[in-house]
């Protein structure tokens, strides 16, 4: 059985597949810087002093953590209307990215607080600092460090997960790959693309964050 590669038959499509790239990216980086802000919040909630603060936070992490990303996808963009509460495509891809990446940075980041030796803490008691500075100052810098490769390695499988919002209609890669293969019937064509496309934004995104690594921290671990 032989099959010819037709390429060409794509470059009218290039338009849309350039969109989606640009999408998938301007996704990516918007839930990432919030998906971390989220996480570091979070991670500093499982380790409040309260208890209240850590049941709900761990509530949040076990129900993201063990549930299907489209499944709180749908009950974002399907389910909330109910409530009266109606979200573009747009915004309900984004929150659900966000939410989830937030949930897996929030344990991979207590992570790096719970290795931290409790020496750490004394010392900052002992120079007269709260434990809100002693938390930001000292404890998670190198908390974050001791992680970083973990974090990465999440932010890009987020990436990769961005896939799924195309059920939405959201106008991302896969998006633009479903719309050439409805149109020309190239399959194989259209999603080989997509895979080298995805394949090489993953390791600029990589690249991108060793780069940012050895910038923030002395030893960088990437």
């Amino acid at each position: 059985m032989s099959y010819q590669l037709n390429f060409s038959g794509l470059l009218p499509y290039l338009p849309q597949f350039a969109a989606g790239i640009w999408a998938t990216i301007e996704l990516t980086l918007i839930s990432t810087f919030l998906g971390l802000l989220l996480g570091t919040i979070g991670a500093a909630g499982r380790n409040s002093r309260y208890r209240v603060a850590r049941t709900l936070w761990g509530c949040y992490v076990e129900i993201i953590r063990n549930t299907p990303f489209i499944v709180q996808l749908f009950f974002i963009f399907f389910g909330l209307p109910a409530l009266g509460l109606k979200l573009s495509a747009w915004q309900a891809g984004m929150i659900a990215m966000v939410v989830n990446l937030g949930a897996y940075s929030t344990e991979i980041i207590r992570a790096g607080i719970d290795a931290t030796p409790k020496g750490q803490w004394e010392a900052g008691k002992t120079l007269g600092l709260s434990r809100r500075q002693i938390f930001i100052r000292i404890v998670l810098p190198p908390a974050f460090q001791r992680v970083y490769p973990a974090l990465v390695s999440q932010c890009i499988i987020v990436m990769l997960g961005s896939a799924v919002v195309s059920q939405i209609s959201l106008e991302e890669l896969t998006f633009a790959a479903n719309f050439a293969q409805s149109r020309t019937f190239l399959s194989f064509e259209s999603y080989l693309l997509t895979a080298v496309l995805y394949l090489v934004l993953a390791l600029l995104m990589r690249q991108s964050f060793a780069f940012a690594a050895k910038r923030l921290f002395k030893n960088p671990s990437l």
